[in-house]
Formats: C-alpha cells, sequence, structure tokens
C-alpha cells in the first residue's frame, strides 16, 4: 500500500513539475503515466481530477485576485466545458474498459503530437473570431475522456488565435475548476472513487512539487521540456496501444 502511495505520488510530482514549466499538461502526463501501468481509463481520470481540483480552485483565485479573468469569455467557458465535461465523462465510465482503453490511449498520443508540434513551430498571432462555446465544449469532453487536455486545447487554441495570453490563462483556470468539480461529480454518480491510494498520491507528489515548479518554469528551457515531454507521451502512449492489442489476441 506504501509502495503504491509512492509510486503515484512520483507521477504526481512528475506531472506537476512538467505542468510548472509548461503551464499545462498535468491531467495528461498523470493519465498517461497511469495509463502505462495499467490503470483504467475511467479510474484514471476520476483519480486525476479529484486530485486537481485543489491545484484549479488555488490557481483560480489567484487569477481572480490578480484581475486576469474576463467575465464573459468565463461564462462562457464555464457553461460548455461543464457539458462536454460531464458528457465526457459519462461516456468514459459507461463504455467498457476493453473498447474506450485504445481510444483513450490514441487520444494521449495526438495530444503528445500537439505538445511536439507546439515546441518545434513557431504559431503567427493575429486576432481572429473563435467559437468559444464550441471550444469549452471540445476541450471539456477530450479533458474527462482523456484525463487531461483542457489547457492543451483550450489555452493554446485562443492564445494561437491572438487573444491576450494574461487573461485567457487567468479566465481557462478559473473554469477549469468548475469543469473538474462537475467531472468528479459525475465520476461518483456513476463509479466508487475507491483507489485512494492514487488520489493520495497524486495529491502529495503534487504538493512537494508546487516549490520547484516555479523554478522549473525559470530555468528549463520550455522547447527543449515541451518536445522531451512530447516525445514521453507519444512512447507511453504507443505502449499501452500496442499492449491492447497483444491482450486482444489473447
Amino acid at each position: 500500500m506504501i509502495q503504491d502511495i509512492i509510486t503515484f505520488a512520483i507521477i504526481g510530482f512528475t506531472a506537476q513539475i512538467i505542468d510548472g514549466a509548461l503551464g499545462m499538461a498535468y491531467g495528461v502526463c498523470s493519465t498517461t503515466f497511469l495509463l502505462s501501468i495499467g490503470i483504467s481509463p475511467a479510474v484514471a481520470s476520476a483519480s486525476v481530477h479529484t486530485a486537481e481540483i485543489f491545484t484549479t480552485a488555488a490557481s483560480g483565485l489567484s487569477h481572480l485576485k490578480l484581475g486576469n479573468i474576463d467575465s464573459r469569455l468565463l461564462k462562457k467557458l464555464l457553461i460548455s466545458g461543464v457539458v462536454g465535461g460531464v458528457l465526457g465523462a459519462y461516456i468514459l465510465t459507461t463504455i467498457s474498459e476493453e473498447i474506450i482503453k485504445p481510444f483513450v490511449a490514441l487520444y494521449l498520443l495526438i495530444m503528445g503530437v500537439i505538445i511536439l508540434r507546439k515546441a518545434l513551430k513557431n504559431f503567427r498571432t493575429g486576432e481572429v473570431k473563435t467559437k468559444i462555446f464550441l471550444l469549452g465544449l471540445v476541450g471539456g469532453f477530450f479533458d474527462a475522456i482523456g484525463g487531461g487536455g483542457w489547457g492543451p486545447i483550450v489555452t493554446s487554441t485562443l492564445v494561437a488565435k491572438g487573444h491576450s495570453p494574461r487573461i485567457v490563462i487567468g479566465s481557462v483556470n478559473l473554469a477549469e475548476f468548475f469543469v473538474t468539480v462537475a467531472e468528479v461529480a459525475t465520476f461518483l454518480s456513476t463509479i466508487r472513487l475507491v483507489h485512494w491510494q492514487i488520489i493520495v498520491g497524486l495529491i502529495i507528489g503534487g504538493a512537494l512539487a508546487s516549490p520547484l515548479a516555479s523554478y522549473a518554469c525559470k530555468r528549463l528551457p520550455p522547447r527543449v521540456l515541451m518536445i522531451s515531454i512530447g516525445m514521453l507521451i507519444i512512447a507511453l502512449s504507443m505502449r499501452t496501444i500496442l499492449m491492447v492489442f497483444n491482450l486482444m489476441r489473447w
């Protein structure tokens, strides 16, 4: 039991360092690691989001106090994100693990490619109309399905379209808290969070990493880190996909 908590704490610690350096990818990294060691997609996503409630609350309140919030953007993202998150969480818990796992692994593989692509390419920004409601819906849905992705999908898209990075990050972070709570509530109503060791381990690891996250953000080259993380996520996701198909042969 203690050994399991230590393992999950290491995963939480690593994911939080990555998130602190890049400003995103905590959920994607945590879920990818959990899937690679045999945790089911539903349990992985539920556990990661339960642990994330604490971090998203702290982050959202900080941005609110600093005035990094656009109320109109927040409202659109909050409503659509909650709808998408609830739908994604419900689908994830009602479909058989054998069916959903390769699709979740494929989604995480795509997220790894996106992170790698962002590291290798400079995006041109310019004010472009964005369908905020649809973006929040898609972001919330895939965040629940894949255990993460709200930040990489929503934040990256809005910033790339020319919106103010400060306002986008603040509004997206605060909206993420409500989306996360809605997802966890859906998970609680459909499955029991009996894997408390995962949740405790992720919280402990994340808490221990928090003081080092700002240092990582300042010292580690973002481009090099993004390339490394993108390749790692791709490798782990491919491993999970291969494991699933090997099991299917039997």
